[in-house]
């Protein structure tokens, strides 16, 4: 062993080693019990950040333990497309290096610059997993646009739209006019901001008064095709069915009276754009409204907005609106406002509400039962509070807009004919079965990313065929994640497993936080209070980051980080190598005997009841995903109990001239020693294996994991008083400055009995 903790020296060789042993890779075997987890599947254009490196520190733990504890253990690892994300790259990328842009080239070649990005970049973050540890099955390594889970998505996608489930409509979506594509509800972060709310006058038809309306986004009103008011709100009786003149437009339209009208909200009297406002198109689908669109998909006003605004941005038009307004006599007031305004999850741009014809998944119908799942405790929640997060967003959902105007996805597997047919099919239909033209063109929309990310637990074991995986190894044992992809992702899951696989796709749900600086922040590019964990494992060792990233973590709680953590991470790390040399060096060449025929000392006696006590605990916490409580735990034993004491207590013992003495010590210690080994291994995996190859030829990893012995349940050897003792001897001697090395005589009264 070398004479100091040296991780560089030997975490990428036993790494190598586990992959080429096989240990990762389980075959389907009934006779052993399967314990499953996906990883979730980190996006092609990431790189790994602490975040990745927390959630795949306690999944490997878990998996580990579950290995040692002879489970059939796969952890089945995979990429997404990410195609939001990828198709932003690959465009800057393309913009870079030729100047084109994305039509320029043609959807083909656009598609083969995407693989070949892919290929040079998507493996990174696989290997910086590989560099923290993680005992993925790499054979089984999924990608959610490879030929399997294609194969899952369109069979999911004709499965549903012959169901009915999937349909095709004019609907408000939320649209990014950056990314020029239209997002989900749950890909849609809200922001409060700093605006106005501006009082616009509302002239009636007859000339008998006005209606003043108060809204936040002044330039939608060239859109507006009625006014609404709460049917119990007196104020505004004898105006409904009244008409109004839209104001720097010249039409009339309708007052009506609608229950969604707040009262207390401006005037009481609101203008209704149903096509840019979720809650106005609603209202414009019970009062029949007309529908107006006045904001291009690239956030430019249209011909519909007039020709004294069309061709001006968003922001410029509410600019020019509110000037003309004003001209014109019919701005009241504008007073400063706070409210909540929809980004972007990607770009950050604000996000258009719009109606444009997409592709949508009924939810109602889906969500139903995984609600039930999991209020019936078949799927539950670790933390059990996240189940608000998870009911709140279910209960409430609304149909999903699953079509994405980009070229990198799966594409949508429908074929138009001229005659209005519209075929879904598995695979290109070679003629209309209408009216038998070939002239079929596919619609140009991919599916939303998460589309094919909900059906990650079977599409990854091979669904829709029955594989020998996906009958073993489903439903996955175990989902580790964190708290902010919940509806992204965990519902989706659910509904998903229920639907199309008959169960959920996994009976328990761990939730853990993000990691925050020392100062509690989260951390961010634009704060510049990254880290790099890779960065980290140069200057540390994996084990240490792990360890670091372990210690004092709860289920749902965040935790803070620091450099500092580190340096007392590797300080144990330290501690055990050094602790591990001192075993080594005494044991070279001497016989260690079963622990059987051993004669154990009081001392002996004494940390096998420790060993027994730790290791019941630990195994506790594993089993109730405690893992900070478990690693805290361990840290007491080994640095305290082990290292200080034992250790120590040893040492007389070993430098003796009794040979026997000296053989039973040595083989207890070593017995000790392993043990430890075989509890920190889920942690601490690389150090753990290093040591363990200088006492045995075997892999650490395959071993089994610790159990409580009946036979180490010693009755109280009163070891305790005399560490007490011990350690008030310590004291008196540095009260009084007594040197170490100056040998003492020491009387000890003992009460008769």
């Amino acid at each position: 062993m070398d004479k100091t903790f040296q991780p560089r020296n030997f975490e990428q060789k036993i790494y190598e080693k586990w992959n080429k042993e096989g240990c990762f890779t389980p075959a389907p075997d009934q006779s052993k019990e399967p314990f499953t987890i996906v990883i979730p599947p980190p996006n092609i254009t990431g790189q790994l950040h602490m975040g990745h490196a927390l959630n795949n520190t306690l999944q490997d733990i878990i998996v580990r333990y579950k290995r040692m504890r002879g489970f059939n253990t796969l952890w089945l690892p995979g990429t997404d497309h990410a195609s939001i994300a990828t198709e932003f790259k690959v465009v800057e990328q393309l913009k870079k290096e030729t100047g084109k842009t994305k039509k320029e080239i043609g959807r083909e070649e656009f598609l083969r610059r995407a693989y070949k990005w892919k290929e040079q970049y998507g493996g990174r973050i696989v290997e910086q997993l590989k560099r923290l540890g993680s005992s993925c099955d790499w054979t089984r390594e999924a990608f959610t646009m490879d030929e399997r889970c294609s194969k899952a998505v369109k069979a999911v996608f004709v499965k549903l739209y012959n169901k009915g489930l999937i349909y095709r409509g004019n609907r408000i979506i939320n649209w990014c006019p950056s990314c020029r594509t239209a997002l989900s509800d749950a890909e849609v972060e809200y922001e409060q901001k700093d605006s106005y709310l501006w009082h616009i006058r509302y002239p009636f038809e007859d000339g008998q008064g006005e209606l003043i309306i108060a809204t936040t986004r002044p330039e939608t009103m060239l859109g507006d095709t009625a006014v609404a008011v709460n049917p119990n709100d007196k104020r505004y009786k004898d105006a409904v069915g009244k008409r109004v003149i839209l104001p720097l437009t010249g039409r009339t339209i309708p007052v009506i009276a609608d229950s969604y009208v707040e009262t207390e909200f401006g005037t009481g009297a609101l203008k209704i754009t149903p096509a840019h406002d979720p809650n106005d198109f609603e209202i414009g689908l019970r009062h029949n409204l007309e529908t107006i669109n006045v904001i291009g998909d690239d956030g430019i006003m249209n011909k519909n907005a007039g020709s004294v605004f069309e061709g001006m941005d968003r922001y410029e038009a509410r600019k020019a609106v509110e000037e003309a307004l004003e001209a014109q006599g019919y701005l009241v007031k504008k007073e400063k406002y706070a409210h909540n305004v929809g980004e972007c999850y990607r770009c950050k741009n604000d996000v258009e509400p719009m109606v444009s014809k997409q592709w949508f998944v009924k939810m109602e119908t889906l969500a139903l039962p995984a609600i039930k799942a999991v209020r019936e405790g078949k799927t539950r929640f670790i933390p059990q509070r996240f189940e608000k997060i998870y009911f709140n967003w279910m209960e409430n959902i609304k149909d999903w807009c699953i079509s994405r105007q980009l070229w990198w996805g799966h594409r949508i597997p429908c074929w138009y004919c001229d005659c209005g047919e519209e075929i879904v099919a598995m695979e290109e239909p070679k003629q209309c079965p209408k009216c038998g033209s070939k002239n079929l063109r596919q619609d140009e929309d991919v599916l939303d990313t998460w589309f094919s990310s909900a059906l990650w637990p079977f599409s990854t074991l091979g669904y829709p065929d029955e594989t020998e995986d996906l009958k073993y190894f489903y439903p996955t044992s175990l989902l580790v994640t964190a708290y902010d992809i919940i509806f992204f992702w965990v519902a989706r899951m659910i509904f998903s497993g229920i639907e199309h696989m008959g169960e959920a796709p996994f009976p328990e749900v761990l939730i853990h936080g993000i990691v925050r600086d020392s100062l509690g922040r989260k951390m961010s590019k634009s704060l510049g209070n990254g880290v790099d964990p890779i960065e980290l494992i140069e200057k540390y060792g994996a084990d240490s980051l792990r360890f670091s990233l372990s210690t004092g973590v709860a289920p749902g709680g965040d935790i803070r980080f620091s450099e500092d953590r580190m340096e007392s991470s590797r300080n144990f790390m330290n501690k055990i190598w050094n602790a591990s040399r001192y075993v080594k060096m005494n044991a070279e060449g001497k016989k260690i005997k079963p622990l059987s025929q051993v004669n154990f000392s009081a001392a002996d006696k004494w940390i096998l009841k420790k060993l027994n006590g730790v290791t019941a605990e630990v195994t506790r916490n594993i089993e109730n995903y405690e893992i900070g409580l478990a690693l805290g735990k361990l840290y007491d034993f080994v640095w305290s109990d082990f290292c200080d004491w034992y250790i120590e207590l040893t040492k007389p013992m070993l430098y003796s001239d009794n040979e026997r003495n000296k053989e039973d010590a040595l083989s207890a210690l070593v017995y000790v020693l392993k043990s430890i080994l075989k509890l920190c291994h889920p942690f601490i995996p690389f150090i753990t294996e290093e040591i363990w190859s200088y006492f045995d030829d075997s892999t650490l990893m395959i071993q089994e994991y610790p159990v409580e012995r009946k036979e180490f349940d010693f009755a109280d050897e009163d070891f305790e008083h005399i560490k007490e003792i011990i350690v008030k001897i310590r004291n008196i001697r540095a009260e009084m400055n007594v040197p170490v090395t100056k040998k003492l005589n020491l009387f000890v009264a003992a009460k008769t009995r």
